[in-house]
């Protein structure tokens, strides 16, 4: 998937800061942030959406959230963050490579949007 901006940064062919890398999973920071922490976590693996997500994927899915429970920790905002999984066009997935969004660092209201 050449033409995924997601699948290129995985690759080290397009520039991210990334925060965190292991085989399965690739954290960077988002280019336009609507919280003061805010990073998007992604599965190495190319999953356009959540409507693609297959049972063999569990275990990478269940990674995203350790992930992002180690990244809360690491930028200290345990005291309150959200997740967020957009889906498709509707739901405002602009990358279409499955990612989690997450925000904090500030009070988050409801409903988002």
């Amino acid at each position: 998937m050449s033409e995924c901006i997601f699948c290129r940064i995985v690759q080290g062919m397009a520039p991210a800061r990334v925060i965190y890398r292991d085989e399965e999973i690739t954290a960077f920071h988002d280019i336009n942030p609507q919280a003061p922490v805010h990073i998007l976590i992604i599965p190495n693996r190319h999953i356009t959406s959540v409507a693609c997500i297959e049972p063999g994927d569990a275990n990478t899915l269940g990674r995203l959230f350790l992930v992002a429970r180690q990244l809360a920790e690491q930028e200290n905002i345990t005291d309150g963050y959200r997740i967020v999984v957009n889906s498709g066009r509707m739901a405002g997935q602009s990358v279409y490579h499955l990612h989690m969004h997450l925000l904090g660092g500030r009070r988050l209201s409801w409903p988002p949007g």
